[in-house]
């Protein structure tokens, strides 16, 4: 990203002007942004005009709020301002900052920040190592301070304040929209919160969980196949011939046959009735079959997981996201037999479960054999040692009132403020489960609203989408927009009843369709008898209705 950007001089911008969109920076433009740097309430490291290879200048602006916060801010020249501040969600543990060129071009005044810590020198969870400052700066106040940044940022520059203020984020930026809500409720008018890991401490349990069946006992659960005996698990048949078995149960529930599971909460998939003639013979593993602890394991990744006296901890994957799995759970030839989503999650519990931190982690995260040493001055843990009665006894709770932003009383933002929210899920989401969220949909709608779903519509609306992976991708139409309906939503008082979607191949688009506002789910009414030609699976051939 940095390399595509370079610092300019007024001669390099004017050297634009023949490109659409582009037109000369005067000399009172650069020195204003420059002049940034004299603002005496906050601390910049950087102010300047910046040139990208895809939209206009703008001034750029780079800051430090102590004691390990960085933020930056995308500013438009006044000309091009909208008026409209965005705080751009983060991803994953973070740790960097983030560019939305594509936002700041349309006119959006955006900030970002590192969430406390460099993953450069802090890599995965390590940034929590001992040191409780950063802990909270990652759950909470890193946002929080750079939205008050931001904002002092755009009076300083523009002379006036946001018009508008808004969050967008999908997975980690979608917790921080939630906590934003519930914590600091009057920043925002609307937020766009999507595939939130509200849930944190849950989630990342449910990840463990899902490492646990696949790489433990000597990989006994894996759902790929080592084909040659080299010891690199080289073919995903066995993934395959699972979604293929949903798919035959439960693909044209909704009358479609198009790869993908429209409602996946009426699939009726059961893994001991219907994979019961695709088992091994004798037990013995091969590439076409499931073994006995292989099945467990699709029992286990899909129920979710549970301690040792059977409470559920975090419900699991849903039927019809199951080649989603190659993408972070499973062992195989494209990951050299260490998932994903190891890294991050698997240093989660050495660092960011637990009040008091049980250690380092170990030098290579995939080697269960390696052998830790306790007796270190710093012993070492691991996250094959992770008991999981732990999370129920509750040795996580003091971890949780940290990351979690899992309350469902969000009285003050969504009627005291008059904010709107706008949540999406993939159904197919392999990494956050959906389902807690639309559980979580269901809370707010009984907490905040004492269940009046008319009322709750007015200011919150969830959109479940099916076939789509972790905040993008998978079989189902999973693009679209995040940013304009709430726009919408917020200035025009335009509810979105529904959202167009659309899936390409090779950049051409295959799949268009509604997604509906809960409880609605989109429904073909087209053509009779076309159903299953894609040709008819345009927006226009569906329409929302309450499932039966």
């Amino acid at each position: 990203m940095d390399q595509n950007r370079r610092f300019v001089s007024i001669a390099l911008v004017m050297g634009l002007l023949g490109l659409p969109g582009f037109t000369e920076v005067t000399a009172q433009e650069q020195s204003a942004c420059e002049a940034l740097m004299e603002t005496r309430n906050l601390t910049f490291t950087m102010a300047r005009l910046i040139t990208s290879d895809s939209g206009p200048p703008y001034c750029y602006v780079k800051g430090i709020i102590p004691p390990n916060i960085s933020y930056h801010v995308q500013l438009p020249l006044p000309r091009n301002w909208n008026g409209r501040f965005l705080s751009w969600g983060d991803g994953g543990k973070d740790g960097d900052l983030d560019f939305a060129d594509h936002r700041v071009a349309q006119g959006y005044a955006v900030a970002n920040s590192n969430m406390g810590h460099d993953s450069g020198s802090e890599p995965m969870a390590s940034f929590g190592f001992n040191n409780r400052q950063s802990e909270i700066d990652f759950s909470y106040r890193a946002v929080h301070l750079t939205v008050n940044a931001a904002k002092t940022v755009i009076k300083a520059y523009y002379g006036r304040e946001p018009e508008y203020s808004y969050h967008e984020g999908c997975s980690t930026g979608g917790r921080e929209g939630l906590m934003e809500a519930q914590r600091f409720p009057y920043e925002f008018d609307g937020i766009v919160a999507g595939a939130p890991v509200n849930f944190y401490q849950e989630a990342n349990t449910g990840i463990l969980w899902q490492l646990h069946k696949i790489i433990l006992n000597n990989f006994g659960g894996n759902l790929a196949f080592d084909t040659n005996g080299d010891g690199t698990f080289d073919s995903l048949r066995k993934l395959e011939i699972l979604a293929e078995t949903v798919q035959e149960r439960c693909d044209s529930n909704d009358g479609i046959q198009d790869g993908v599971i429209n409602n996946p909460l009426a699939c009726d998939f059961d893994p001991d009735r219907d994979l019961t003639q695709l088992m091994c013979q004798g037990d013995i593993n091969a590439d076409d079959c499931f073994t006995k602890a292989q099945l467990q394991t699709i029992k286990d990744l899909y129920s979710g997981p549970y301690d040792s006296k059977g409470v559920s901890i975090y419900k699991g994957l849903s039927p019809g996201s199951e080649l989603q799995w190659a993408r972070g759970i499973i062992a195989w030839a494209d990951n050299s037999n260490a998932p994903a989503f190891l890294n991050n999650t698997g240093t989660h519990f050495n660092y960011l479960f637990y009040e008091k931190d049980p250690g380092v982690h170990p030098p290579q995260m995939h080697d269960v054999t390696y052998v830790l040493d306790k007796t270190a001055p710093i012993p070492e843990w691991a996250w094959w040692e992770f008991d999981f009665d732990d999370y129920t006894a509750g040795k996580g709770d003091f971890m949780k009132s940290l990351t979690n932003s899992d309350d469902p009383d969000m009285t003050r933002f969504l009627i005291k403020n008059g904010g709107k929210l706008i949540l999406y899920h993939g159904w197919a989401d392999a990494m956050v489960h959906p389902e807690p969220v639309y559980d979580y949909y269901k809370d707010v709608i009984a907490t905040t609203f004492r269940g009046n779903l008319k009322a709750a519509k007015d200011s919150v609306r969830l959109f479940m989408v099916p076939g789509m992976g972790h905040c993008q991708g998978g079989p189902g139409p999973n693009s679209w927009d995040k940013l304009s309906a709430l726009v919408d939503w917020v200035e025009k008082g335009k509810a979105p009843d529904y959202l167009v979607a659309t899936h390409s191949s090779d950049e051409v688009v295959d799949n268009e369709r509604k997604l509906c506002a809960y409880p609605e789910i989109a429904a073909y009414t087209g053509p009779a008898g076309g159903e299953n030609d894609p040709a008819n699976w345009v927006e226009s051939n569906f329409e929302c209705r309450k499932p039966l």
